[in-house]
């Protein structure tokens, strides 16, 4: 049995909306996979299809069933919030997981650990080093 017939003209428009800005978000985000050269810039592309793709196709299903049901459904919510709280978290641990593969096979595309401006280009004086002579020739020769 078919209970799309049963929705109203209004409601469906909305879900369809919903359901077609989902399915262009996660078109743009595999169009991006495909397109991108490397590993670093891929994972950066399918982000946006799973948080705001899933976000307006969890919409659109909230929409559909709570107008089918006469009541307010919301635990379609949890796949939302699960699917936006664990995509950044996979694509960190992704994302060094594979930098600490390149660094250490010596890949060359790789960008070097970098450091905070200032912190490696002098050495830093303590109060020992200041009263104590850097050669060890005595001064008064």
């Amino acid at each position: 049995m078919n209970h799309a017939a049963h929705l109203p003209l209004w409601a469906a428009l909305l879900v369809a909306i919903f359901l077609l800005i989902g399915a262009g978000l996660a078109l743009i985000g595999s169009f991006g996979f495909y397109r991108l050269r490397n590993f670093y810039d891929r994972i950066h592309a399918p982000t946006l299809g799973t948080s705001w793709g899933t976000a307006a196709i969890v919409m659109a299903s909230m929409i559909c069933f709570s107008v089918l049901q006469s009541r307010l459904v919301l635990h379609e919510l949890l796949i939302g919030v699960f699917v936006t709280v664990t995509t950044p978290v996979t694509l960190m641990l992704l994302g060094r997981a594979a930098l600490y593969r390149d660094r250490s096979e010596g890949n060359p595309e790789v960008p070097a650990i970098s450091t905070p401006k200032g912190r490696l280009d002098k050495p830093q004086l303590t109060k020992e080093s200041e009263s104590v002579p850097h050669n060890s020739k005595n001064m008064n020769d």
